[in-house]
């Protein structure tokens, strides 16, 4: 099979937007489409070709990239169609996380149009996918993995192979459910202290260095500090999430409780207009629980 040189990606938000950059400075040709036109036009300045439709996007894409927020908009905007229209032996690489419903549904399309699926799901939000730093939760057929490999090595610090298409989706469900839980945990930690008379900064400083300190929790309460709730990982993307794997959850027969209320807090928090604010906006909900 010959190498990738072609790949598209749809899906040019928070996250595609970098992939599509640095897989052109890596020496792709590369095309990008996004629902909302204006998001992708800035990528142009990279050297992105940007498609004003996904037929035109897909047309003889050797790889074909998908970083949508869900499974709806996956299969809403991807078609037997364009992939018809890809590169004969073409790869799909999806990487949004769309949970096991929307994995199992992504597959069995590619599977009857004779596409090669990989299943890659991401670990890590803005800054990294900007720096190439991201974590790619991979998993597919053995043949795919010097072709997906090419492409993951121009976007992420490390791969991790997991077996058969659908294990990365099942690994990013279980990662996410820690993310969530540390981002609610957090933002009560800190409301608590204010509510105490306890400077947030203090306990920090307790824990710093020690097994409790969490590198992720203090980029979290900088963010807190600052009253910066610029996204990097969405409020109602965190919410997505934690349903995604309490349905998974639910597959199994099992319960999660906490993340149960961890995803009905984050429903008030966007509720209250902060679903399109980082996900530690939760934070605001807990402070104005106070006066309700």
């Amino acid at each position: 099979m010959r190498s990738p040189t072609r790949v598209t990606v749809i899906g040019t938000g928070t996250m595609g937007a970098p992939i599509a950059s640095n897989l052109v400075h890596a020496g792709f040709e590369v095309t990008a489409w996004n629902r909302s036109a204006g998001r992708a036009q800035p990528l142009r300045d990279d050297g992105v070709m940007v498609a004003e439709t996904v037929a035109e996007a897909t047309d003889q894409a050797d790889v074909l990239i998908t970083m949508l927020a869900d499974a709806d908009a996956l299969l809403q905007t991807i078609g037997p169609g364009d992939l018809d229209r890809a590169a004969r032996e073409a790869i799909w690489i999806q990487m949004g996380t769309i949970g096991l419903d929307g994995t199992d549904s992504a597959r069995g399309l590619a599977a009857d149009r004779g596409v090669t699926f990989v299943d890659a799901p991401v670990l890590g939000t803005k800054e990294p996918a900007e720096q190439a730093a991201l974590v790619v939760l991979a998993s597919g057929p053995d043949h795919a993995r010097e072709r997906a490999e090419q492409v993951f090595s121009a976007i992420a610090a490390r791969t991790i192979w997991l077996g058969e298409a659908g294990a990365g989706s099942r690994l990013k469900l279980v990662a996410n459910t820690w993310i969530v839980t540390l981002v609610e945990g957090l933002a009560e930690t800190f409301a608590l202290a204010e509510a105490l008379d306890v400077s947030p900064a203090r306990f920090l400083d307790a824990i710093a260095g020690g097994p409790l300190d969490v590198g992720y929790a203090r980029i979290k309460a900088k963010a807190i500090a600052e009253a910066n709730f610029a996204p990097s990982f969405k409020l109602a993307l965190a919410a997505k999430d934690a349903g995604l794997a309490i349905d998974a959850a639910r597959r199994g027969d099992l319960r999660l409780p906490l993340l149960e209320t961890i995803a009905a807090r984050f429903d008030e928090g966007i509720d209250d207009g902060h679903g399109e604010d980082d996900a530690i906006a939760t934070y605001l909900t807990t402070r104005a629980s106070v006066s309700r």
